[in-house]
């Protein structure tokens, strides 16, 4: 049938994986999914368009390179985008091993079958292969409004998940520049939005205060992010497997920055008014916890080689996104309840350090 580009994505039962397929096959992409289901994923992420001709699911582990191979050359995809990652800093300090073999030899392994798929076929400059990682290989920002990560900050990752992704993009760099391979990059901030796994910062706070328990927030609440609404994030990621320079890396920001307890308070005054509690505020939930090992003070991203060069910028305000957010928590119940009974899912982690 007809579409506009073959997309294989890895991790597209996850989080933003998801959002990406969703939105690939809404613009008429032809999508791949792999994906090892590991305890993140969830298969509901994408049932909206799993029923699509567009849509094709492939379970295999990304650091298995024959089946990872295999794949590519049944399907022929047009561009490779690589979103597989263990990615919770908490789990990454209580077990580092796996963020080690997934982001750092799954990786490898990606990179090996796509430059062996890309020159079989004759080195077809059309072929991308996007590796998508996040701004918190750039380490820690001071609290200064006018200093931000760009693409060229150097790398200064300081958790054993940040070193992890430091490290597959070292690699992705290396191919390209060793074998040719035409690659692009992305380090985004943090994101938020519906099918968020519920282990994460905006969901437990979400779902913890619906249930009347504490809401925790690390240290003092004074560590800033810059909130990218997943939606955004999607479409700034299409928009650079369509649109970017073959070996060149984009960050892709907010430009929402706020302090977790800023955050905190607005999703408690967004529960009030759609779920009110009988007496009181969820604010008043709010408790104050030993801070994460090595916590990084301020996260910000620089858009502007996105903007000026591709056109992108995010359509959605954190104010915006928030209610987005929550409205759809609110909708969609039995979603989360199934994931609360996964491993780890509820437990302090990351007190290890």
């Amino acid at each position: 049938m007809e579409f506009a580009m073959k997309i294989l994505v890895t991790g597209g039962a996850g989080f933003i994986g998801s959002a990406v397929v969703r939105l690939a096959i809404a613009r008429g992409h032809a999508v791949v999914n792999v994906d090892a289901l590991t305890y993140a994923a969830c298969l509901d992420n994408v049932a909206s368009v799993a029923g699509s001709p567009l849509y094709a699911f492939e379970q295999a582990d990304i650091r298995d390179g024959a089946a990872i191979l295999a794949i590519l050359d049944r399907h022929q995809p047009d561009a490779v985008m690589h979103l597989a990652a263990e990615s919770h800093v908490d789990r990454s300090i209580d077990g580092p091993g796996v963020f080690i073999e997934t982001n750092v030899m799954g990786t490898y392994q990606m990179l090996q079958a796509a430059r062996q798929h890309w020159e079989g076929r004759g080195r077809p400059g059309t072929f991308r292969f996007h590796h998508i990682s996040t701004d918190e290989v750039f380490g820690s920002l001071p609290h200064d409004p006018q200093v931000k990560f760009t693409e060229d900050t150097p790398y200064d990752p300081r958790s054993p998940y940040s070193a992890s992704k430091a490290g597959s993009d070292h690699l992705v760099r290396a191919w390209h520049e060793t074998y040719g391979l035409p690659v692009l990059l992305t380090n985004c901030s943090n994101n938020y939005g519906p099918f968020h796994f519920p282990e994460k910062l905006i969901p437990v706070i979400i779902l913890n205060a619906l249930a009347g328990k504490a809401l925790p927030i690390y240290g003092d609440g004074s560590n800033i992010r810059d909130w990218l609404y997943v939606e955004d994030h999607a479409d700034a990621l299409l928009t650079v497997v369509e649109k970017g320079a073959v070996g060149r890396s984009y960050n892709i920001g907010g430009e929402n920055e706020r302090t977790n307890l800023e955050l905190v308070r607005t999703l408690c005054e967004i529960l009030d008014r759609k779920r009110p509690k009988a007496s009181g505020s969820y604010a008043d939930q709010i408790t104050f916890v030993t801070d994460r090992p090595g916590h990084d003070a301020r996260y910000a991203i620089d858009p502007t080689r996105i903007r000026t060069e591709l056109g992108w910028r995010p359509s959605v305000t954190v104010e915006e996104g928030l209610e987005r957010t929550v409205d759809w928590y609110l909708a969609n119940e039995s979603w989360w309840r199934a994931l609360q009974n996964r491993e780890g899912v509820g437990q302090r982690l990351g007190v290890k350090g």
